[in-house]
C-alpha cells in the first residue's frame, strides 16, 4: 500500500506588534508624505507584503512588490474588498471615529462588494459614464479651466493647488452629475475632511446628507446628468446605493483628480526632460501624465482588500479579516520591473487591476490632460515660485497630494468676460462666482480652507 506524503503544515501566525512599535511603519504624518518612497524601500527589505500603521492603532499589511499587488488584485475567490470582514473594526479594536474609517468602510457601493452584486453595480457606474459625450466633456473641462485661468491670469501668481487643479473637477463634476451649485461647499467640506481625516466622522454625514438632497431632487426632476442615467439604469439602485455610488464616484473624481492634474503640473515646470520640450514649444503632456501614474500615483496606497481565510503568500501569513492594502505607488517603482519606459507604457497600477480597476480612467484622463494643456497654453511663461524641493506634501496614508503650488508668470488679461464661464446646470442655480482671487502669500492655510474661501468668494 502506497503512503500518501504528509501534507506540511500551515506556518503560525506569527505574534502581531503593539501598535507603534517599530515593526509597523507610519503612514501618516509629516516624515511619510516628505518621503514615502523611503519608507517603501524599507518596507521592500522586510518582503512584498510588510506590516504598516495606517493611523494610530490602525494595523494593516503594505503589498509593496508589483506581483503580489497583481495577485491580491486579481485573486478574487481569496481576497474580498468587503469590510464587514475588518475584524478589527467589528471587535473595536478600531475604534468607529478612528480618521481612516470613512475611507475604508463599508458602502453599497461597487468599491466594497464582491461577485454578482459587484457587477450588478458596476454596471450601472459603466453604463452611466458611457453616455458622457467626450467632446462634450472636453468643452466642460475647457470652459472650467477658462473660468478659473481668468481669475489669477492678471495677478501674475497663483496657487495652482487651491486656485486650479482643487477647483476644476468640482466645476466639473458639478455639471455632470447635475449637480446645483448651492450644494458645493458642503461637498468640498464633506470630502476634504474624508480624505485629510479631519473630523472625519462628520465629514462622512455632511457628504451623506447632501448627496442624498440630490438623489431626492433627481427623483423629482431628472435630467441629462450622470446622476439621472444612474437612477434609471437597470440595476435598480435604492436611494441608499445611490448616494454611496455617487460619495464613489465623487470620491474618484475629485480627489484623484485634483493630485493627477497638480502632481502633472509639478513635474512638467520641474523636471528638465519636460521644461525643455515646454520652452520648445511642444507639451508633452501625456508623457507628463504616464510620467506621474507611474511615480507618483493620486491615490499612493488603496485597493484594501481582505484575506476570506488565513493564506500564505511568499513566505508571509496574512490572516483572515485582516486590512491588506496595496502601495500603487510602490508596486510601481519595484526594482524588480526594471524599466525606464514610462512614457506610453500603460502596465502601471495607479488606475489599480482586476475586476475592480477604475472604470473612469479614459475621462479621468482627458480631464486632467485638458487641464494642464489649457493651463499651459494661457500662460506659456508660468513658473515655479519656489524650489521643487521646498514643496510640502499633505499627510495621509493613501493619497499622494501637495500642499500648495505656488507659481509666477507675467500677468495676463483674461478673456472677454463670461467666455469661460461653464453654462449653469438647467433649472439649478448658476456655478459660484467668487469675487476676489484668495490671497496666496503670509500663512498657508489648509488645502480645503482654502478651497472653501474659494468657493465662498472671499
Amino acid at each position: 500500500m502506497t503512503s500518501v506524503p504528509p501534507v506540511p503544515p500551515v506556518p503560525p501566525v506569527p505574534p502581531v506588534p503593539p501598535p507603534g512599535c517599530p515593526a509597523h511603519e507610519s503612514l501618516y504624518g509629516p516624515e511619510f508624505a516628505a518621503d514615502p518612497a523611503a519608507v517603501y524601500r524599507r518596507l521592500r527589505d522586510i518582503g512584498p507584503i510588510a506590516p504598516v500603521e495606517l493611523a494610530p492603532g490602525v494595523r494593516a499589511s503594505l503589498v509593496v512588490g508589483y506581483d503580489a499587488a497583481l495577485h491580491v488584485l486579481r485573486s478574487t475567490e481569496t481576497f474580498s474588498k468587503d469590510p464587514r470582514r475588518w475584524k478589527d473594526l467589528a471587535d473595536g479594536t478600531v475604534p468607529k471615529d478612528s480618521p481612516v474609517v470613512p475611507m475604508m468602510m463599508y458602502r453599497p457601493n461597487a468599491l466594497w462588494t464582491d461577485g454578482a452584486e459587484h457587477r450588478r453595480l458596476r454596471g450601472a457606474i459603466t453604463d452611466a459614464l458611457a453616455r458622457v459625450d467626450p467632446a462634450t466633456l472636453r468643452g466642460h473641462v475647457e470652459a472650467s479651466a477658462d473660468t478659473l485661468i481668468d481669475r489669477i491670469a492678471p495677478a501674475g501668481r497663483a496657487d495652482l493647488l487651491g486656485e486650479y487643479a482643487q477647483v476644476l473637477p468640482l466645476l466639473v463634476f458639478n455639471r455632470l452629475f447635475g449637480c446645483p451649485a448651492d450644494y458645493g461647499e458642503r461637498l468640498v467640506q464633506g470630502m476634504s475632511g474624508i480624505f485629510d481625516g479631519v473630523d472625519a466622522e462628520k465629514a462622512n454625514e455632511l457628504l451623506a446628507t447632501t448627496l442624498l438632497d440630490l438623489v431626492t431632487l433627481k427623483r423629482r426632476r431628472p435630467g441629462s446628468d450622470v446622476t439621472s442615467w444612474l437612477m434609471d439604469h437597470p440595476a435598480g439602485l435604492t436611494d441608499e446605493e445611490m448616494v454611496h455610488t455617487l460619495v464613489l464616484l465623487m470620491g474618484a473624481g475629485t480627489e484623484p483628480q485634483q493630485n493627477l492634474i497638480a502632481n502633472s503640473l509639478r513635474l512638467l515646470l520641474s523636471d528638465d526632460r519636460f521644461a525643455g520640450s515646454l520652452a520648445g514649444g511642444s507639451l508633452p503632456v501625456e508623457d507628463a501624465l504616464d510620467e506621474v501614474l507611474w511615480t507618483d500615483p493620486p491615490m499612493a496606497n488603496y485597493a484594501v482588500h481582505y484575506p476570506v481565510h488565513d493564506v500564505v503568500h511568499d513566505g508571509v501569513v496574512l490572516r483572515a479579516g485582516h486590512p491588506l492594502v496595496v502601495s500603487l505607488a510602490a508596486a510601481n517603482t519595484d526594482p524588480t520591473l526594471r524599466t525606464d519606459q514610462r512614457a506610453g507604457n500603460r502596465a502601471h497600477l495607479a488606475w489599480s487591476a482586476g475586476p475592480h480597476n477604475c472604470p473612469a480612467q479614459s475621462p479621468a484622463r482627458l480631464i486632467a490632460a485638458v487641464a494642464v494643456e489649457k493651463l499651459l497654453d494661457r500662460l506659456p511663461d508660468v513658473e515655479l515660485a519656489v524650489p521643487v524641493k521646498a514643496l510640502a506634501w499633505r499627510p495621509g496614508p493613501f493619497h499622494r497630494g501637495l500642499v500648495a503650488l505656488p507659481v509666477t508668470f507675467p500677468p495676463a488679461t483674461a478673456t472677454p468676460s463670461g467666455v469661460g464661464d461653464p453654462p449653469p446646470v438647467e433649472g439649478d442655480a448658476p456655478t459660484p462666482q467668487p469675487s476676489v482671487v484668495p490671497e496666496t502669500s503670509g500663512v498657508p492655510r489648509g488645502w480645503a480652507a482654502r478651497l472653501l474661501a474659494w468657493w465662498r468668494g472671499e
